[in-house]
């Protein structure tokens, strides 16, 4: 082990001019900053004889020639999010896995603006994805050019133990993609309008499980806020069974689970039966509100967008934010994170706090997790 030899000049400064008796300091090794050519050590204040002084030293050294020690091993980041032992992309494009489609039905009414499905394939367990993740989709057929279509990716609606509670079956949620475009033509979306068209039986090719940026936190006592736009939901469903259907011998959600969802009109709500249920079992521990743009408006007249509904609770979710077990989730459309930002900046200023630098932080710590498109 090598040893140094450290010899300090110590100038004591004070206010009071009296003199001092002779003093001697034993300075610990890790309080000293090594720069080139000689080290320095500094101290805030140190008290002899009843007073208190501030301490400059130049400290030099003398090494003998003995072999430099090992660095210690940096210590591993711990997450603290349910990441342990996660499997992402045990099937690839080339490689797909041929599930079944167990359950396929629409889930808004008649009347809403477009086709939301939901829909159960099996897989056999061949597929063992966490909540939070996604799984690939490969549509049949050739695009344009004669080549197989590209995966699409889609968000996980189920649990880890899927609906059917067996570890067997992955649920999707996707709606219908139809639009008009400049030419006047009516465009069909090749993949979402594959899923929402298969009938119990049919094959389809799954690739995944992929993605830990949106899985659950560790901690069953966290307060959860998930923030959702439309099929955004898919995620918050899957922590959502978990947390208050199932039964788990290592797991017992006791926090706080919040849920901001935002739709066009009350005959696009998701899966509202669901948190119904949720609600009237666990109301202390599950909260939901939703933002209908098309038929809410807040104070001013404003139409009641996601962030518009968020507004409403900007001093209690802002305190929320300041707990280091708090952790929000966003999924959905891109935009809606610069309408949460807006909410938060002035909240953020009152308490003196640059939002986007603690936004940063949030993200750092795993308390703000995005997945938008």
């Amino acid at each position: 082990m090598a040893m140094t030899t450290m010899n300090a000049a110590v100038s004591l400064t004070s206010s009071n001019s009296s003199s001092l008796p002779a003093t001697s300091c034993a300075i610990a090794p890790e309080r000293i900053r090594f720069s080139k050519g000689a080290l320095y050590y500094k101290s805030n204040n140190v008290v002899t004889s009843k007073r208190v002084f501030s301490i400059r030293a130049q400290i030099t050294a003398e090494t003998t020639d003995t072999p430099t020690p090992t660095p210690a091993k940096k210590v591993e980041k711990v997450s603290k999010k349910n990441e342990e032992g996660v499997i992402v992309n045990k099937y690839r494009p080339k490689e797909p896995y041929t599930g079944k489609c167990l359950v396929n039905t629409k889930i808004t009414a008649d009347d809403a603006p477009g086709e939301t499905w939901h829909m159960v394939f099996s897989h056999e367990g061949e597929i063992p994805y966490r909540e939070g993740q996604s799984v690939g989709v490969i549509p049949d057929g050739i695009d344009k050019n004669g080549k197989p279509h590209k995966i699409r990716l889609y968000s996980i609606a189920s649990s880890a133990l899927g609906d059917l509670g067996n570890s067997e079956t992955v649920s999707l949620c996707v709606k219908r993609l139809v639009y008009i475009n400049d030419q006047g033509e009516t465009v069909k979306g090749v993949c979402s309008n594959f899923l929402c068209d298969l009938t119990p039986g049919s094959p389809v090719k799954l690739t995944g499980p992929v993605g830990k940026e949106m899985l659950m936190p560790k901690d069953p006592n966290a307060t959860v806020i998930m923030l959702a736009t439309g099929t955004g939901i898919a995620p918050f469903r899957s922590f959502l069974w978990k947390m208050f259907f199932e039964k788990h011998d290592d797991y017992k959600f006791n926090g706080l689970a919040w849920l901001f969802l935002g739709v066009p009109t009350t005959s696009s709500l998701l899966y509202q039966e669901e948190f119904d249920k949720m609600k009237a079992k666990a109301p202390e521990n599950f909260r939901v509100d939703y933002a209908i743009s098309r038929e809410q408006a807040n104070d001013k007249g404003e139409k009641m967008y996601i962030q518009t509904r968020m507004a409403q609770y900007a001093a209690e979710l802002w305190e929320l934010l300041k707990k280091d077990n708090t952790f929000v989730y966003m999924c959905g459309l891109k935009g809606m994170e610069k309408g949460i930002d807006d909410i938060m900046v002035s909240l953020a200023a009152n308490d003196g706090i640059d939002w986007f630098d603690y936004k940063k932080q949030l993200k750092k710590a795993e308390q703000w997790n995005v997945e938008v498109y």
